[in-house]
């Protein structure tokens, strides 16, 4: 019977790794029970099924390896427990570090695990020899080679007498003999950093795949591999390969005269090379791997700390100047440390370049970025996401454009757009009351708001649509789907997804094809396709023409058809602002524009520059750049290991809760079907995720929204405790658990590339004193909660945007909030009144019109904006609020309004 591979991408680091640790601890128990003469019949047993796991899983490492790891099980077999300890002992100390000893100078410091390591050759280590000089980082090398088992070991031994003391890290093969094994290598193998093909390989793999790993595979295999022709099925495995792990190179090992076939191949492979070409296909994995390790920026300002020099320049803590010798001042040298303040500067020149006009190392920053997210150009912002969003939209709006807006975006959007003064139309997300949330905007809503301004003859007007991919309670749009059909209706309408939650996405395969970025790439590919303007001609000759404000019923098929682009018409303009610094490794205020705009040379490469000297500091801080550099090198390297391990804790979390009968009691996860409504979702999964990888994967390629398995809504409601004060009293206080947002009746969780598991066994540890104390105070009052019975949320459901005033309307349900914002600046304008006159002017029909942004925190978005009309709705939703903060509303003044003398104003202007 064939072995299983049964671990999924998400679980084999953790699986693989406990099976490792905990075959050690078994081992000596079964090592004290032959000592102590106890029978160790059960430990023999368990350590029988960690073997059939490893022995599914470690085909596809190399570091133990299959080889390594056969030893041990034969070890164990003949009853040399003793010996399989010491092999077990140095496979668990591979996992303790990615890094591997090589020779050279000693350094008595490192000196008792130099000799550790240096025992572990057989992990793929050097041979000892009596000094060393460092530890360099070790990578794995997937070998896909069918060939004579003598032949692969010859060529592995060639390519390490390659290896030299100067090399930057060393390298171990796996090798795999088919497809099949090669794409769930790369699946469940994070530290594969090149593939090398060679023409050798079958299709199907001899081992036997768990279900959903397996389905994974064919899905992304179908529709390949349809010829005979070897060189077609190398193309095709290439492509699949790139698909799913596109950061990795992929090498050809030609088995033919290259020249034969280089025209069939060009720009396919990272180089191609022959077998007796060893030592440049070594060189070219070493120069390849530290092409994404380089650093530009970082390397640069490094070499300026290092470099000795008079400062005679604005910034007196250059150098430390200013504080190293100050008693007053001493104190930030010795917390902060010399080398940030010897690469505190001012200076542009020496290789450091200028973020506003950059020519050597932060262009070259960018580029590796622009190559890393995949994008056509990326710009480095060193003060937030915020002002990325302002730069974007002050490049692409002007006044008089529409431009439509999801309600519930950031505040940065807002403003953003009062600035640029373009009419903003508000779409509404879907509520979900019960937990006090909003969702996303459905397709539906955007669909509609397009058709209305066509009928309505201002479709013309509208430039750009806003959408917050993903959300702050991780709900995640189909940037594909949603582009697609609103580019059918509007081929030039440009698109700005605010992902300052979602930098991470792209360096995972399931993850990635939901990025702004993946999703205008495919597109791109797509319209370029016969078979895609087949489709489309198709679709368009069967729809109806569009409809017209005296007949609208034709719109209707338009809404409930999946619209196709007009690829000759349709042109990809894509803008991607990311808080790299909430997901990925940045110093606070680290983020990025990644941009996807096939017009940007012709009709925005000025503007924009413009909107980014005028948004960007002419004084930007150095140590914010190095660390952006910083963070797209880690994530080329290491991002896919990063995000799966991400996922898999939060998803430890999840079953934690849910297996405690204490804390099933007090907390809930809210998954996929009590966020997103099942109109919304093909699929009829709970949690994606846990069903297996292929349900995940085709979950994501199907549904309209989907929700990030790495950010946990924790419903607390059954607690009787508000959102604010669990956050303060219980977590924050109690127990320094640091979270950032809450509603009402909910907590956010949020895994990411940094957590790791004793955090996340601490988190479990402190929601089980959580959930005691608060048995413990439920007994004491002589209140116990029935299980199931749940605080309501609010007294109200949570409030649509109601209109803009008729003075600020700027049609198709859009409003000029940049009057409305301009207008309050006149004095008297504006008066501040509370709720109960608002109330009462509008029971005698008057309009109250908002004059300011009020934003309650929770829910952080602008509940009013300045020109729309206050409902009832709103005031019942703000009337019950206990949040701590709002800004825009003043306790001790209210709603700052506009007087009816400044409204009749603007009305007579404006007829």
């Amino acid at each position: 019977m064939k072995n299983q591979v049964t671990a999924t991408p998400e679980s084999a680091w953790r699986k693989r790794k406990d099976a490792w640790e905990h075959l050690g601890y078994v081992l000596g128990e079964i090592i004290r029970g032959i000592d102590d003469k106890v029978s160790g019949e059960q430990h023999e047993h368990e350590a029988t099924k960690l073997l059939s796991l490893l022995s599914a899983i470690e085909p596809y490492w190399a570091t133990p390896g299959l080889d390594y790891f056969n030893e041990v099980e034969s070890l164990m077999h003949g009853g040399h427990f003793r010996d399989a300890l010491s092999k077990v002992y140095l496979a668990n100390q591979s996992f303790r570090t990615q890094t591997q000893y090589i020779d050279g100078e000693s350094n008595e410091s490192d000196a008792e695990e130099a000799e550790a390591i240096a025992q572990s050759n057989e992990l793929g280590g050097v041979e000892h020899r009596s000094s060393y000089r460092k530890f360099v980082p070790k990578v794995e090398i997937l070998l896909v080679d069918n060939g004579p088992a003598d032949e692969i070991e010859r060529f592995k031994i060639e390519m390490l007498e390659q290896r030299q003391r100067t090399d930057s890290f060393n390298y171990s093969f796996v090798v795999v003999p088919s497809v099949e094994d090669a794409l769930a290598a790369i699946v469940i193998n994070p530290t594969i950093q090149a593939v090398v093909l060679t023409a050798r390989f079958e299709l199907e793999t001899r081992r036997r795949l768990s279900s959903t790993l397996g389905k994974y595979v064919s899905r992304h295999a179908a529709g390949y591999f349809s010829t005979a022709r070897q060189i077609d099925r190398i193309l095709d495995l290439e492509a699949i390969i790139d698909l799913l792990r596109p950061e990795i190179p992929v090498y050809l090992i030609a088995g033919v005269a290259l020249e034969s076939i280089a025209h069939e191949i060009t720009g396919r492979f990272k180089r191609i090379f022959s077998r007796s070409d060893g030592m440049d296909l070594h060189l070219s994995i070493i120069a390849e791997v530290l092409e994404r390790y380089n650093t530009p920026f970082f390397h640069a300002l490094q070499k300026y700390a290092k470099r000795p020099g008079g400062v005679f320049h604005a910034l007196p803590i250059s150098r430390g100047g200013s504080v190293q010798n100050s008693p007053w001042a001493r104190d930030l040298v010795d917390f902060y440390g010399k080398n940030l303040l010897l690469a505190e500067t001012s200076a542009t020149s020496g290789g450091l370049d200028s973020l506003l006009d950059p020519q050597s190392s932060i262009k070259e920053a960018h580029e590796l970025a622009a190559r890393a997210f995949n994008s056509h150009r990326t710009y480095f912002v060193t003060n937030g996401t915020s002002t990325a969003n302002k730069i974007v939209h002050q490049s692409i709006l002007a006044p008089g454009d529409i431009v439509l807006v999801d309600r519930n975006c950031h505040k940065s959007h807002h403003y953003s757009l009062v600035l640029a003064g373009a009419s903003v139309s508000y779409l509404e997300a879907y509520p979900l009351n019960e937990h006090s949330l909003y969702g996303a905007v459905s397709l539906e809503e955007i669909k509609g708001r397009l058709l209305q301004l066509r009928r309505e003859g201002l479709l013309h007007k509208v430039k750009m649509l806003t959408l917050t991919n993903c959300t702050f309670d991780g709900i995640i749009y189909d940037p594909r789907r949603v582009m697609e059909e609103c580019l059918a209706i509007k081929p030039d309408l440009v698109f700005l997804w605010d992902e300052a939650w979602f930098a991470f996405a792209g360096f995972h395969p399931v993850y990635r094809q939901r990025t702004g970025m993946s999703a205008a790439q495919r597109m791109q590919t797509a319209f370029e396709s016969s078979e895609y303007r087949e489709r489309f001609a198709a679709q368009r000759a069967e729809l109806p023409e569009p409809g017209t404000t005296v007949d609208p019923t034709n719109d209707e098929a338009w809404l409930n058809t999946r619209l196709l682009a007009d690829p000759a018409k349709t042109r990809l303009r894509v803008y991607t602002t990311q808080s790299t610094h909430k997901t990925l490794t940045s110093l606070r205020q680290g983020s990025m524009i990644h941009i996807h705009d096939q017009d940007f040379a012709e009709r925005n490469r000025n503007t924009f520059r413009e909107a980014y000297m005028t948004h960007t500091s002419t004084s930007p801080n150095y140590q914010i750049l190095a660390s952006l550099d910083i963070g797209r090198r880690q994530a080329e390297l290491e991002g896919y290991a990063l995000v799966q391990r991400q996922v898999d804790l939060a998803q430890s979390i999840v079953r934690a809760m849910s297996r405690n009968k204490l804390l099933s009691k007090y907390f809930q996860v809210l998954d996929t079907r009590e966020l997103i409504p099942q109109k919304y979702r093909c699929s009829d999964t709970s949690n994606p995720v846990r069903d297996g990888l292929e349900v995940w994967d085709r979950s994501w390629s199907e549904d309209e929204f989907v929700v990030d398995p790495s950010r946990l809504t924790l419903d607390i409601s059954r607690t009787g405790v508000d959102g604010d004060t669990f956050k303060h009293t219980y977590l924050m206080d109690g127990h320094s658990i640091q979270v950032n947002k809450t509603s009402r009746t909910s907590v956010l969780l949020m895994t990411n590339i940094g957590t790791n598991r004793s955090a996340v066994a601490h988190l479990i540890e402190v929601l089980v004193k959580i959930a005691e104390e608060l048995e413990h105070k439920r007994r004491l009052d002589g209140r116990a909660l029935a299980d199931g019975k749940k605080v309501p949320p609010t007294q109200v459901p949570m409030p649509d945007f109601s209109y803009f005033a008729d003075e600020f309307s700027g049609g198709g349900g859009s409003g000029d909030m940049r009057s409305a914002y301009y207008l309050t600046y006149k004095d008297p304008a504006t008066h501040f009144i509370f709720s109960p006159e608002i109330r009462q002017r509008i029971q005698s029909g008057e309009q109250v019109v908002s004059a300011a942004f009020v934003t309650p925190y929770p829910p952080g978005f602008p509940v009013l904006v300045p020109g729309q009309v206050v409902s009832t709705e709103i005031l019942d939703y703000m009337d019950v609020l206990d949040t701590r903060e709002i800004h825009g509303y003043h306790s001790d003044f209210g709603y700052q309004v506009f007087t009816r003398e400044a409204l009749a104003e603007v009305a007579a202007k404006k007829s």
